[in-house]
């Protein structure tokens, strides 16, 4: 894939202090689906993560026949993975679903949906998975737990989502300065929160599932690297919020992307955790 990629959209000031971002705003000020060159943003990520996720979704029981939903789906790698690989009957979900729809077929749906919606019920599901989508989310606790009410029993939950290792301690390089700008600019603009995410394991269980794990992958950060590609492109996307955080300007951003260009650049890209849970056989439904 080409990694040129054209302007963002122009940029709208993050709301002023004491004043929290639009709930659900993932898609909207920020990172919209008609924008050019989104979905290959998008897909440079899965790029970086699909095989992890699809393994641990095999190691997980996915199988043919099984009734799985994708929430969040983008541009449907995981679905359609499921679907046309797996041979399990998918249903994908988004708020813009038009990047899966047309895969859609007969082990394939997709629904135009928000998850986050009180009235949301698509019906109830061997596998409900979920990718770089709930830290984009308010109240995570309630949507794992209406997620975890999508199970029959001995159905899995699996969830993943960006996990900070980048920000804390460490030099002030000009790749760990943009990374701050991008979770601060990220948070401010739209939302998006990480750093409840290495709790994953312990809201698994709060949301009475059982058989919990998860692991953490971090895919090299090299030139030309597909999540190289991907933190280029993001960073270029929302330059407006990343310089409006004050953490970062033109000429330290410039040189975080050299540095990512660079072979002599060694540092760690933010990773991804999976966590994972069971829904109690024999059990009652709780909301």
């Amino acid at each position: 894939m080409a990694t040129d990629r054209p302007n963002p959209a122009p940029y709208a000031p993050p709301a002023p202090p004491g004043h929290p971002a639009p709930p659900g705003a993932y898609g909207r000020e920020l990172f919209e689906p008609g924008a050019p060159g989104e979905a290959e943003r998008i897909d440079y990520g899965a790029i970086a993560y699909d095989a992890f996720t699809r393994a641990r979704l095999l190691a997980l029981g996915a199988r043919p026949g099984l009734r799985c939903l994708d929430v969040g789906a983008g541009t449907g790698t995981v679905s359609r993975w499921l679907a046309e690989q797996v041979g399990a009957e998918v249903l994908a979900v988004d708020r813009d679903p038009r990047f899966v729809e047309p895969y859609a077929g007969p082990r394939l749906r997709t629904l135009a949906a928000d998850v986050t919606s009180a009235d949301f019920d698509p019906g109830r599901f061997d596998l409900v998975h979920a990718r770089f989508l709930l830290m984009h989310l308010p109240d995570s606790r309630r949507t794992i737990a209406r997620l975890a009410r999508l199970l029959v029993p001995g159905g899995r939950l699996v969830l993943g989502d960006a996990v900070d290792l980048t920000t804390a301690g460490a030099p002030d390089s000009p790749y760990r300065l943009a990374m701050r700008a991008m979770w601060r600019g990220l948070r401010e603009s739209i939302g998006t929160d990480v750093g409840w995410t290495p709790e994953y394991p312990a809201r698994l269980r709060g949301a009475g599932l059982t058989g919990v794990g998860a692991e953490v992958h971090v895919p090299p950060l090299t030139p030309g690297a597909p999540i190289t590609a991907f933190w280029l492109d993001t960073w270029r996307r929302m330059r407006g919020p990343m310089l409006a955080t004050g953490l970062v300007d033109e000429r330290t951003l410039a040189a975080a992307e050299r540095d990512l260009a660079s072979p002599e650049f060694a540092d760690l890209s933010p990773g991804m955790i999976t966590a994972w849970g069971e829904r109690p056989r024999g059990g009652h439904e709780e909301d």
